[in-house]
């Protein structure tokens, strides 16, 4: 009987506890902006509400879905039938078409989440020449400024182009320097009237350039003598061999390249310090393998394998030295491993550690 009534009282106060809590209230949980026009900037609903119930109203959190929304709200607490706002913000740039959003509320109310929503139709406004075109090499203007020719094979030529339009007065001559031997380039057409559009083509021959990875080449656009260095094209490509018609037997009998450990931490240097480490790299399969090329993320780090072919069962070492002249704190650098594996052909090794300079001592 004792159990029955305390479960009696504890049920009449936490009724009495869940009266005394606030309740919010809102005039609208949704709103429909209808069509919006992107060109008209951001646009605002006030989402209303009131605090119905016995005691303040608080609201701890207000969060929007998306960084385009942004929601403003009444901070204080709100008094027993009193009354605040949540003014949301949408920025509809670069956002054409239908959108959803939601704004979290979270407060001390009896409901302590509700979820806001707002919604409606971008309308994308007209794009001007400078938004197509957004690149300005002097009066030349481009759809970018970067040619990349993406993945080649190593005997491999590609042909990629610009979009070029002259909005000068006068015609352009484009010229082009720094041309390394396997990049071809050149406009099209060579002279560019006043408001005439062409194209700047690029040729890529893979075999020529004779690298491996991820590679980059700067060529400079001139229309004088001069060198103008913010008249850049960047011109990239990833020249890796193509494994996808090798076959299972090809695949089978392929070399296979494996570390003792993929990363290595120095612990803690003083600065000016050289750290040297050896990770030993062997081939675990059938064919010779073959270290097509090792690249290191910093000029800091030096990387030297001792053999780039090795046979079946063979093993060496690849040798690498962080220079710490010059850095300081928290140091992690990387090493691309380029091989003949068809399974790992790019691996990244890792060296790490912390740097300190000399007297100064190192927050743990």
């Amino acid at each position: 009987m004792k159990k029955i009534l305390s479960l009696i009282v504890m049920a009449i106060l936490c009724s009495a506890m869940v009266a005394q809590k606030p309740i919010i209230k809102f005039d609208k949980e949704t709103y429909d902006f209808g069509e919006i026009k992107e060109a008209d900037g951001p646009v605002t609903v006030d989402f209303n509400y009131q605090n119905t119930g016995a005691t303040p109203l608080v609201l701890h959190s207000v969060q929007a879905s998306c960084g385009c929304t942004t929601p403003e709200w009444t901070r204080t607490p709100i008094q027993p039938n009193g009354s605040g706002v949540i003014k949301v913000t949408f920025n509809p740039e670069n956002r054409p078409g239908t959108f959803s959003k939601t704004i979290t509320v979270q407060s001390n109310a009896q409901s302590a989440v509700k979820t806001l929503r707002i919604t409606g139709n971008v309308l994308q406004k007209p794009k001007t020449l400078q938004d197509e075109y957004p690149v300005n090499f002097e009066g030349l203007r481009l759809t970018d400024s970067h040619l990349p020719f993406t993945k080649m094979t190593p005997d491999e030529t590609k042909t990629a182009e610009i979009k070029v339009v002259n909005t000068l007065d006068s015609a352009l001559t484009p010229h082009f320097i720094n041309i390394p031997k396997h990049i071809q380039i050149a406009a099209i057409p060579a002279t560019i009237q006043p408001g005439e559009y062409g194209v700047i083509q690029a040729n890529y021959d893979a075999s020529a350039k004779n690298d491996w990875g991820f590679v980059s080449d700067q060529v400079y656009v001139t229309f004088s003598d001069k060198k103008k260095y913010t008249n850049r094209l960047n011109i990239s490509a990833t020249i890796s061999e193509d494994f996808s018609q090798l076959t299972e037997e090809q695949l089978a009998n392929a070399p296979i390249i494996e570390f003792d450990e993929k990363s290595f931490d120095f612990g803690e240097i003083t600065q000016g310090q050289k750290v040297e480490h050896d990770f030993t790299v062997s081939n675990k399969g059938n064919d010779n393998l073959i270290i097509r090329k090792v690249k290191a993320s910093c000029g800091c780090t030096a990387v030297k394998p001792e053999k780039t072919v090795l046979e079946k069962g063979e093993s060496t070492s690849v040798h690498v030295t962080f220079d710490s002249r010059g850095k300081s704190g928290r140091q992690q650098k990387t090493i691309t491993i380029i091989s003949n594996d068809p399974k790992q052909s790019n691996i990244l090794l890792r060296i790490s550690g912390t740097v300190t300079s000399p007297g100064a001592d190192v927050v743990k």
